[in-house]
């Protein structure tokens, strides 16, 4: 049976605490003709000398360090320098089932798989061991996989970890991450994928873990400006119409959601417990006049027999 290459790309910047855990699933991989290539965006922990000892320990591990411009360009960089027919990305503080590599060429090496480009699996959430996993942050269907789902309804109802595709080198021939983008490059690759029509198979089992890491990039940042900036971006790949229904979709998006604040904090200040709290506050204040006015008194009867 042919086993072509799978090329994995692991961008890197002040991962230390997690990277170990990453490349060891890569190892544990049950598919075993891979290469996994480790980009070190100009980290200033110990990320290094950890890639450098799985270096050491298999040779698939091949190791690159350069200066710090962001994840979209370390994954660029590892674009230029695989030789797989298959790609498979993953970020430094995340995982990788043990089957992954194995159970995603399967399913697009099926006959019925023909023309198929990109195996996309679904995923649990961890924060320290993946035993105690939990399920996702949202419910990924084979519907969802189109063009206009991924673009009209991205970060509304879905959105889907990077390391959760599993895609044919081809598709990386004139697409890059924008490096603009410290968040949401997913989200525009995503779509880039797409508006290329492509046919894509769904594996509705847990192959990838993320992260829920307190101190990641799109935790401790707003992601306000790269959105903007996403926006932005989209007018120079989607056609006139297409932008035009994003804007309105997003338009429309912010309107319903600063309606349903609306209506939530409508229902805060109508609750039992907010007017119970109201009335103490006006009740304290009242309080605290009267006695200032006691220890006023004195002084201003003092100043009135004057």
């Amino acid at each position: 049976m042919n086993k072509p290459l799978i090329s994995l790309i692991i961008p890197c910047y002040n991962q230390g605490a997690f990277i170990n855990e990453a490349l060891q699933s890569v190892y544990n991989q049950t598919y075993s003709n891979w290469e996994c290539v480790v980009v070190n965006d100009g980290s200033t922990d110990d990320s290094e000398s950890i890639a450098i000892k799985w270096v050491n320990k298999d040779n698939r591990f091949k190791y690159f360090y350069k200066n710090n411009n962001g994840v979209s360009s370390a994954r660029n960089f590892a674009l230029e320098k695989v030789n797989g027919a298959y790609i498979q990305f993953l970020d430094a503080d995340d995982l990788l089932n043990s089957r992954k590599l194995e159970l995603s060429l399967n399913a697009l090496v099926e006959p019925q798989s023909e023309n198929k480009q990109i195996v996309i699996s679904n995923f649990r959430l961890f924060s320290n061991k993946i035993k105690n996993s939990t399920a996702p942050y949202c419910i990924l269907i084979s519907e969802l996989f189109t063009f206009e789902s991924i673009l009209y309804k991205w970060n509304e109802s879905f959105s889907i970890p990077i390391h959760c595709g599993f895609f044919e080198v081809s598709l990386f021939e004139d697409i890059r991450f924008s490096e603009n983008l410290t968040a949401q490059e997913d989200w525009v690759v995503w779509v880039e994928i797409f508006k290329l029509n492509v046919k894509t198979i769904f594996l509705d089992e847990s192959l990838a873990f993320y992260r829920q890491n307190p101190d990641s990039r799109t935790k401790i940042k707003s992601i306000y400006r790269d959105q903007m900036l996403a926006y932005e971006y989209f007018k120079t790949i989607l056609s006139k119409e297409e932008y035009r229904q994003l804007s309105k979709t997003l338009i429309s998006r912010y309107y319903i959601e600063q309606e349903e604040y609306k209506k939530r904090l409508h229902l805060v200040k109508n609750s039992n417990s907010y007017q119970t709290g109201l009335m103490i506050k006006k009740a304290l204040k009242k309080i605290l006049l009267l006695s200032l006015f006691r220890k006023l008194l004195p002084f201003l009867l003092k100043f009135k027999s004057k």
